[in-house]
């Protein structure tokens, strides 16, 4: 019997490593999506080794017209079916929106809404099709504070992900935003970020966040806000002015 395929984009670091490395010791033959191809190989092999399952790679710039495609055309190919998309490929701007420039901005908000929007489009068809599927689209608790344009994008990604989970899911396909606090990743120092501020009790582990988004996912939850404690910080940033939530989440995720 064939094993079921995932794709997961921004697949080289971080969470979508991590999904890649949980998705593949669950026996799932993957495709692994991100810009350079070297850590892509590089990747694939360690999970090749590591877990006996078939692992491809596809080097695409998603900020690009011309990556998009050619990941959307992979996702909608009916020959090899993919039953898990996992859309977790994205940055972040160190400045606010006023110093930012409008290209900057724009690829920016390519990345986190139109990218995974048009990839989970790519997927649906085949999806709905064969009666089951998995959509993960990685958001943040930014997503729940007014957390600049970061924040605006991944409310997209939570907008999209309980609409879609509750049109789509009675029809076997499963859509979650998974919503992360701070985690240990490369994301912060990549995006040149000073997170010296960040209380240690704040911080969670990859391997956790992504443990709980697939539970959350295959349980039919349309929003994954992985641990308790993030669970308990989302709820009462609902009760306090704007405000302060924004000054509690003004770093990273």
């Amino acid at each position: 019997m064939a094993r079921p395929l995932a794709l997961v984009t921004g697949a080289t670091s971080g969470l979508g490593a991590e999904f890649a490395q949980q998705l593949g010791r669950a026996r799932h033959d993957l495709v692994l999506v991100a810009r350079d191809a070297a850590r892509l190989e590089a990747k694939a092999v360690r999970l090749r080794s590591d877990f006996g399952v078939e692992v491809q790679v596809l080097a695409a710039d998603l900020v690009t017209d011309d990556g998009v495609a050619a990941v959307a055309a992979r996702l909608a190919d009916p020959a090899v079916p993919v039953s898990v998309l996992v859309n977790n490929a994205g940055f972040s701007l160190v400045g606010a929106f006023e110093q930012n420039t409008v290209g900057e901005e724009a690829a920016h908000l390519r990345i986190l809404v139109q990218t995974p929007m048009e990839l989970a489009h790519a997927a649906l068809p085949g999806m709905l099709a064969r009666g089951h599927g998995r959509i993960i689209n990685v958001s943040s608790v930014s997503a729940f504070i007014p957390r600049g344009t970061y924040g605006a994008a991944k409310a997209w990604g939570v907008s999209f992900s309980r609409f879609a989970n509750l049109r789509y899911g009675p029809r076997g396909v499963n859509v979650t935003a998974v919503c992360p606090g701070f985690v240990h990743t490369e994301f912060h120092a990549r995006m040149g970020a000073d997170m010296k501020g960040v209380k240690p009790w704040m911080w969670l582990n990859a391997e956790q966040v992504v443990r709980e988004g697939l539970a959350d996912n295959a349980a039919g939850k349309a929003v994954s806000i992985p641990s308790r404690r993030y669970k308990v910080l989302m709820a009462a940033s609902r009760l306090i002015p704007d405000k302060l939530a924004a000054a509690a989440g003004n770093r990273g995720r």
